[in-house]
């Protein structure tokens, strides 16, 4: 089927037979793909009941056996899919399930926490899932992420003895469609663990049928990256291989030129003609790491994109960083604000709100 008339039906959660549902938005062009399933995965226990329970039993039935279709999340590599199932809620309310993995290849725990930022990754991907399956978007569109914040409660993020399953609580809001199909959206999520909430989020994105993304685009569609720079060393960004450090030194105190290797399997899982927003926010977070000196465990983030990050002009950041202390607690936890820019053209700005682990 075309990817241009594709679309994904999930069933509404009632008790009655379901109605179907069209396809949502999120965050950078889709990986090609030469095929698609016609319709999501169902759970044997929807397919047997011809339907799903409503109330308090409805997130057994989000499935935890096996991920969503990649090319729903814009992701070449299965490994790299977060994502279980999905389920319709109420009217633009949904339920999302993922995994994450006790040791993921590049979101690694820090100190024995779950990495927040794979927060971030799922929230980026329960919003490309919900804008094709749910809002009618055609796999072939093109998403680009306006703004993300994220606020994690470091109690539910110990690693444990068995992968996190958790229940994403999506509701979407500031709707607009074109021909049908959404073609901007802001969505609202709660991420819960074990019954926990683990974590909120706010993001908004909006998406572009390829022949528009390419008159705005223009020749920036065939650009070619620049020379790999050396990395910063990787223990002053709090990471363990040079592989995984996206900051090159600069003379300028706190300040770093961004380096991009479209090589990384997991920061460039497919061909993009632009550095990704979450490139930039691993930057940002690199980057305050080398600010305060040591490594650090984000506790809120939210960040900015104002402008495409070109592949082929240099990238910097700049930081600086104010402490804070939290009423009634001796814990000192430092704020650290970072812009990017290219050609002195601003491209996010972040802020991160961190803790010592």
């Amino acid at each position: 089927m075309s990817t241009h008339t594709f679309q994904a039906h999930r069933p509404a959660l009632t008790t009655a037979a379901p109605a179907p549902a069209a396809g949502s938005p999120a965050a950078a062009p889709a990986p090609p793909t030469a095929a698609a399933p016609r319709t999501a995965p169902r759970t044997a226990a929807a397919s047997a009941a011809g339907g799903v329970p409503a109330g308090r039993d409805a997130y057994a039935h989000l499935s935890l056996t096996r991920t969503v279709p990649k090319e729903f999340v814009h992701r070449a590599s299965i490994a790299e899919v977060l994502l279980t199932d999905w389920q319709r809620t109420g009217e633009d309310r949904f339920t999302v399930s993922a995994q994450w993995p006790r040791g993921h290849s590049f979101f690694t725990p820090i100190a024995g926490y779950h990495d927040p930022l794979i927060a971030a990754e799922t929230i980026r991907q329960s919003g490309l899932l919900l804008a094709h399956t749910e809002y009618g978007v055609p796999l072939d569109h093109s998403f680009v992420m306006h703004d993300l914040s994220l606020t994690v409660d470091p109690a539910h993020l110990r690693v444990g003895t068995a992968p996190a399953a958790l229940t994403i609580d999506v509701t979407c809001s500031d709707i607009t469609r074109r021909r049908g199909r959404a073609a901007s959206l802001r969505y609202t999520s709660t991420l819960r663990r074990d019954g926990h909430i683990l974590a909120r989020a706010n993001a908004s994105c909006t998406c572009t049928p390829p022949a528009v993304y390419q008159r705005l685009r223009g020749n920036r569609t065939h650009t070619t990256p620049l020379p790999l720079t050396a990395p910063t060393a990787p223990q002053t960004v709090g990471r363990t291989s040079p592989t995984d450090v996206v900051l090159t030194p600069t003379p300028h105190p706190h300040t770093w030129q961004l380096r991009t290797d479209t090589r990384h399997p997991t920061l460039f899982d497919h061909p993009v003609d632009h550095i990704p927003g979450m490139v930039l926010l691993e930057a940002a977070r690199q980057a305050t790491n080398a600010h305060l000196g040591h490594p650090t465990l984000p506790l809120t983030l939210t960040t900015t994109f104002t402008n495409y990050a070109e592949l082929d002009t240099p990238c910097h950041l700049q930081t600086h960083t104010t402490p804070t202390t939290t009423p009634g607690h001796h814990t000192t936890h430092h704020t650290t604000h970072i812009t990017c820019h290219q050609n002195n053209h601003p491209i996010s700005h972040t802020t991160i709100t961190t803790t010592t682990p």
